[in-house]
């Protein structure tokens, strides 16, 4: 299987794609619904709202982080994340032009 070409396609298809990519696992999206639901930062509530092992919960905070979706501090020994809120408008105004191609190409295809 050959290696993704992404240097063939701008910044912002790049973009969405890492985008799509932090959203396209049930447990990423329901660590985001979680967050959303508490605005908060939560620290060690995660594991236990989810139900998935510690180190497997720890890998999605790390993909939802990388991308910007959320956010982390340390306070002492434990790190707490929070929704990155001006990120999470990013990726929307980033979506929102693909979701909505639909509704400017009325195509009678299939």
């Amino acid at each position: 299987m050959g290696l993704t070409k992404t240097e063939k396609f701008t910044a912002e298809q790049n973009q969405v794609a890492q985008m799509a990519k932090a959203l396209a696992h049930p447990a990423r999206v329901a660590i985001l619904q979680y967050l959303f639901s508490i605005d908060s930062c939560v620290c060690g509530d995660i594991v236990n709202e989810i139900g998935l092992a510690q180190p497997t919960i720890s890998q999605h905070l790390k993909e939802l982080k990388s991308v910007g979706l959320i956010k982390g501090s340390v306070e002492g020994t434990t790190v707490c994340y929070c929704i990155d809120h001006e990120n999470w408008s990013s990726m929307k105004n980033l979506l929102s032009p693909i979701l909505n191609l639909d509704t400017v190409t009325l195509n009678n295809c299939c």
